[in-house]
């Protein structure tokens, strides 16, 4: 018997998954599904071509980790929830030929790219034989948000009791966003408005903070204390890019002289494209009591209104480009719907760790959901104080994409660790009891509540 016939197969989350609508009240499994294991593999800038560090053996690796870091055997798992998509912008070639010894090294399936340029759950079961009792298995795109909210919302839903929550990111050789459409002669259709070699997420985000410097009389240079406290957060986290490759500190002087990519958002405004992994153990809260690592609750999840390409926003965008004003919106959509799910106000957050891969996003996403008690136009003034790990307001404890490299895991990594007091050197001073952490861009993928008790 096949897996696919072994168990309860899902091809993508539904929309209602996602709660991304307002209105829709206290999340209905508060406090009931926590977070117990965490598993990560190591960092490179690209690919180096060796079978033993394709994404597809870094999956697994952060899967045997997380796995290890929750003291649940494979057999114990029965929930499996992954992106199959796993670019950071490079693809492939389609008459590049697939390395022997990649093929030699790993059980393959029907799609000669998966292991290498993409995952699915078929090879990850076929290469993890020890994962014996998986029944549900579900594909969430895109990024590690939207698989960790449908890993949560799985087991609330009593679809599996111990899940596997999976992202990886693979990045080959060559320049960043040469394949795909981008490698075509012509694009046709909308696209040709919207790809770039700086893709279209950073010159949309420029626009609208172009504009929310001049309507808030702010100045791009008051943006450098957090680019350097994002640094200097992620060379505390050891599995972090920058970390591992280039543990030098940035100097305001660095954020400062850095070359425009779309102003007014410079290189170091960007977070950079990496290739790795990570891997995380959802469960129930009853499991959760007799399992390795302190259990991390779920308070609540929300989406910020986009679900396999369909709007479920309330705010209209008037063009291609959502406006400042409808970006803000958005943002603060999102946040009611956050701390809806979660029973909470903005003030019991003790800390964020917010979307940050084009840096203005973090202030668009702080100011959504009020943190600090902020207000728009707010966010570069905060900035401007004591962000620090120490300091009474700690920002991006995780130090983000912009801190570890584009992986949008980061984030989640540490508000556990920071609520189960094994962040070790990011370990913030405040109490850390709730925390917030997700996203992408306002109007899209999701963020989670997390919490030391379950309510």
């Amino acid at each position: 018997m096949t897996y696919r016939t072994q168990m309860a197969y899902r091809t993508v989350p539904s929309a209602s998954m996602y709660r991304t609508k307002e209105g829709l009240g206290i999340w209905e499994h508060r406090g009931k599904v926590a977070a117990v294991g965490i598993g990560h593999s190591p960092t490179l800038r690209r690919w180096d071509a060796r079978p033993e560090t394709s994404i597809g053996a870094w999956s697994i690796l952060a899967l045997r980790r997380a796995m290890d870091d929750a003291g649940v055997t494979p057999g114990q798992v029965d929930g499996l929830v992954l992106a199959p998509d796993t670019t950071t912008g490079s693809h492939w070639p389609p008459d590049q030929p697939i390395p022997q010894d990649f093929i030699d090294a790993f059980e393959q399936t029907d799609d000669r790219f998966d292991g290498l340029s993409k995952l699915s759950a078929e090879w990850i079961l076929k290469n993890m034989p020890e994962l014996t009792n998986v029944r549900f298995v579900m594909v969430a795109p895109v990024c590690m948000s939207m698989t960790l909210a449908a890993a949560i919302q799985a087991v609330g839903d009593g679809h599996a009791t111990v899940c596997l929550a999976l992202r990886g990111w693979h990045n080959l050789g060559g320049r960043y966003f040469q394949g795909g459409a981008n490698a075509e002669p012509t694009v046709s259709g909308p696209g040709k408005w919207g790809l770039s070699l700086a893709g279209p997420s950073s010159y949309a985000t420029a626009m609208q903070f172009q504009r929310y410097l001049h309507k808030y009389n702010k100045t791009h240079d008051m943006m450098a204390p957090f680019i350097i406290n994002s640094r200097r957060n992620g060379l505390l986290f050891p599995e972090g890019y920058w970390a591992q490759h280039h543990p030098e500190p940035l100097t305001t002087a660095d954020y400062l002289k850095s070359r425009w990519i779309a102003k007014p958002a410079n290189l170091l405004d960007n977070d950079m494209p990496i290739h790795a992994a990570a891997a995380y153990v959802i469960t129930t809260s009853e499991r959760a009591k007799d399992m390795k690592q302190t259990p991390v609750y779920v308070l609540g999840h929300a989406g910020a209104g986009t679900v396999n390409g369909d709007s479920h926003s309330a705010v209209a965008g008037r063009s291609v480009v959502r406006t400042l004003e409808e970006a803000e919106e958005h943002a603060a959509s999102t946040g009611r719907k956050i701390f809806e799910a979660a029973g909470i106000k903005p003030g019991d957050l003790d800390f964020e760790n917010m979307y940050d891969g084009f840096s203005p996003l973090h202030v668009f996403h702080i100011e959504g959901i009020g943190f600090a008690g902020i207000k728009r136009g707010e966010a570069l003034d905060l900035f401007q104080t004591d962000i620090s790990i120490a300091g009474p307001n700690p920002v991006s404890p995780s130090g983000g994409n912009i801190g570890g490299g584009r992986t949008r895991y980061w984030g989640h990594t540490d508000s556990i660790q920071q609520i189960q007091g094994r962040a070790g050197a990011r370990q913030i001073r405040v109490r850390a009891e709730i925390g917030v952490s997700g996203g992408n861009m306002p109007q899209w993928s999701n963020f989670i509540v997390w919490s030391s008790t379950p309510g």
